[in-house]
């Protein structure tokens, strides 16, 4: 007996067919990857709701009939009361912002400047840019393969989570700024801070406030 293909990927497939575009043409259109759009495809995952949002909107539909709700597939439909079903909250409003490579959460790790597709994200968290973390000087709070995302700002309060560069490396630490020093504290009780004093200071540079976090189910 074959194997069910769910209502997402039927949809999906549906999409694309209606608009013509290829699956390498969706993953640029939505910044999802061509491997997770196949994996949709396939029937093999279901659509988060963010992935959802950047698909729908690359192929010009609703986001509830791209998951299998039974309204039109026009865009005009997300205004339909239907398109939202009993239980479940309206999408917040979402952006795309660009991800700048990975940031270290143990010991630091250089930095990558260069692009590495986008994330779509809640607008209300006023963000710039994402970062990937690896590592676990963040755990619990944050994980290995977690999206960050970060407000671009050249200070923080003590305390709070930031992007930080030290010398040509960057990292993910809570900031404590004191006078004669400032320390890069982990979360993670196991890892040690990283402390630089007097002008070993002029090393640090914020690039940024931790606003927001995305993970994986």
């Amino acid at each position: 007996m074959a194997e069910k293909v769910s209502t997402f990927a039927k949809r999906l497939r549906l999409g694309l067919d209606m608009t013509g575009l290829t699956q390498a043409a969706l993953s640029e259109m939505s910044g999802i990857s061509k491997s997770s759009i196949s994996r949709y495809l396939k029937g093999d995952w279901e659509g988060k709701q963010d992935a959802v949002y950047a698909l729908a909107r690359a192929l010009d539909v609703s986001e509830a009939w791209l998951m299998g709700y039974a309204v039109t597939a026009s865009r005009s439909a997300a205004s339909d009361p239907v398109s939202v079903p009993e239980g479940f909250a309206p999408l917040p409003e979402l952006v795309r912002l660009p991800r700048v490579g990975r940031i270290a959460c143990g010991g630091p790790i250089t930095a990558e400047e260069n692009l590495d597709g986008y994330d779509t994200v809640p607008a209300s968290w006023h963000g710039d840019f994402t970062l990937v973390c690896a590592g676990a000087s963040m755990q619990p709070r944050i994980q290995d393969g977690d999206v960050v995302v970060i407000r671009k700002q050249p200070e923080v309060e003590n305390g709070e989570i930031a992007a930080v560069r030290v010398g040509s490396e960057a990292t993910l630490k809570h900031v404590y700024l004191y006078p004669g020093y400032i320390e890069l504290r982990p979360e993670n009780p196991a890892f040690e801070s990283i402390i630089k004093i007097g002008d070993a200071m002029n090393e640090v540079v914020i690039e940024g406030k931790a606003v927001g976090l995305c993970r994986r189910l």
